[in-house]
């Protein structure tokens, strides 16, 4: 792969002060029984609260096209000595929210087989992430039952919760607690489909989201936010299904499980919009353009070709065109994986059915629209797609994007039209790739321009089929956590001291994911790592 020199992501080497783990009480957070000391710094004197979701409070002095926000400047702007000895950012043992000696055991064999101790340390911090400090275990109705919030919100969204659980799942067959903790996830998500499919964030009471009071039409006491995003119901059938294959166990595939199953496809079905608009409407009042669909509510206009209309993306951001691409293949490997499931375990042929000419349906729409010929890179996928023949040509950091679709298995990595997609994705012709003096990666509209996403650079990374171009994402991951140890959500493209959220589990649980990817696949990489 032709990359540019690698020592341009060489981004400032920022040092920490004495790490601080604890957890930041909050008495609105009431559904999240927190440790009477902190877990983990949150790097911001703010209450979380005030977050928008995946955004951070503007107009603080030297913030980034004015959304970024700057780390304590003790803390960020600190170099690291060389031979620095790189304490834990772990809670004390004793106040961690759930432990697997599993876990514990495979954090011990990685980082013996990593060269570079910072990028140990970073391992260390952030594999065990969610785990350590975000997840709530207990049995209800005899049934394990989990609640995973994502970090400094205390909510759960159905995407993040899978993406932040789904890297423990290998180590599950060696330790029972964490089998029941996962299966306990996927209890926890079946309720929430069932309470509300088109919702895409739960706080059960917690009041975690006071941007959405005044949405139209009001939610549920149970729902943190109700943006219809398509990913949200495909990510706890990816869970789901995982857990099935690799545990051997179907115990999660209860009557109320089935019945959140058939829910989702017929919500897909209601968002094909062929007889009517469909139920789901949403409106925010905001002077942010992006947080809110146009036209009632229900987007911009489209001809109805079978695929399924999203009224957001996986960054909570409204879709331009509502037919989105990555989102729309997502959901053809979940109707494939309800297929199976309900084909193998459970006894309904007719459902199974139902859910494969679903995914041929949308296989063939997608084939005619999700594809089109870019006038630099060829034949690609679209980002979002309208059906009259409008596309938008772009990719976004968050899971499912363009990016990632390997990674979810909707397509071979080496198949010639991704591999087109990839290479647009992530050169100057995607509006949304930033290059700076930090690093290079994969943003969005959420935070602004020049903001770059971890979770892009290590989606970068786990789709990589070259040595050298995972060994510049890592390194671009070591530069740029800002002295913190932390993966995060956002960080300038000149100045990673500016970031946005400290504490954003899914980013550090899918940095762990990939230091296991690279330990089991190329275990070389990581000796170079320095």
């Amino acid at each position: 792969m032709n990359l540019a020199d690698e020592d341009r992501h060489r981004g400032t080497h920022l040092g920490a002060s004495s790490a601080t783990n604890g957890l930041r009480t909050n008495p609105r957070w009431s559904n999240f029984r927190r440790p009477s000391c902190g877990a983990m710094r949150n790097g911001l004197d703010k209450p979380a609260e005030m977050y928008k979701r995946r955004t951070v409070i503007k107009g603080l002095a030297g913030a980034a096209a004015g959304v970024a926000v700057r780390a304590d400047r003790g803390l960020s702007r600190m170099f690291m000595p060389a031979d620095r000895e790189f304490v834990s950012r772990r809670p004390a043992a004793g106040q961690r929210r759930f432990v697997s000696e599993a876990i514990e055991a495979k954090i011990l064999e990685v980082k013996r087989a990593i060269t570079d101790p910072e990028l140990a340390w970073l391992f260390e911090n952030c594999f065990p992430n969610t785990l350590d400090t975000t997840v709530t275990f207990e049995v209800r109705e005899n049934r394990p039952d989990t609640y995973v919030i994502t970090g400094d919100i205390n909510a759960m969204w159905l995407r993040d919760s899978t993406a932040q659980i789904t890297p423990y799942l290998p180590l599950a067959r060696e330790d029972p607690k964490l089998k029941d903790l996962i299966a306990g996830v996927i209890n926890r998500q079946t309720r929430c489909i069932l309470i509300d499919p088109y919702a895409n964030a739960f706080d059960f009471g917690a009041q975690a989201c006071p941007w959405g009071e005044h949405d139209k039409p009001p939610i549920r006491e149970e729902l943190c936010e109700r943006k219809w995003e398509i990913d949200s119901l495909c990510y706890p059938v990816r869970l789901a299904h995982a857990y099935w294959k690799t545990t051997g166990e179907a115990s999660c595939f209860k009557g109320d499980w089935q019945q959140a199953a058939k829910l989702i496809v017929r919500t897909f079905r209601e968002q094909q919009r062929k007889k009517d608009a469909g139920p789901y409407t949403f409106q925010r009042t905001t002077d942010n353009p992006i947080d809110t669909p146009p036209f009632a509510g229900r987007g911009n206009p489209t001809r109805k070709v079978g695929l399924i209309h999203s009224g957001f993306r996986p960054s909570d951001d409204a879709c331009v065109y509502p037919f989105l691409i990555p989102s729309n293949f997502f959901a053809l490997v979940a109707l494939n994986h309800l297929s199976e499931i309900f084909s193998t375990e459970l006894p309904d042929q007719s459902f199974s059915r139902e859910c494969r000419e679903l995914a041929q349906e949308m296989k063939a729409a997608l084939d005619a629209y999700g594809r089109s010929r870019h006038a630099k890179h060829g034949l690609i996928y679209a980002y979002e797609v309208d059906g009259f023949g409008n596309q938008l040509f772009m990719d976004d950091a968050n899971v499912p994007s363009l990016l990632s679709l390997p990674y979810l298995g909707c397509c071979a990595r080496d198949d010639p039209t991704y591999l087109n997609t990839r290479a647009f994705v992530l050169s100057g012709d995607n509006p949304y790739f930033f290059r700076g003096r930090a690093g290079e990666g994969i943003g969005g509209p959420h935070v602004g321009l020049n903001m770059i996403w971890p979770l892009g650079i290590i989606m970068r990374a786990l789709t990589s089929r070259d040595d050298r171009e995972i060994l510049s994402c890592l390194k671009m991951l070591k530069t740029t956590h800002a002295g913190t140890g932390f993966m995060h959500e956002s960080f300038e493209r000149d100045d990673p001291s500016k970031f946005t959220r400290s504490w954003f589990a899914w980013a550090n649980t899918l940095f762990g994911e990939l230091i296991l990817k690279v330990h089991a696949e190329r275990p070389q990489v990581l000796q170079r790592i320095g």
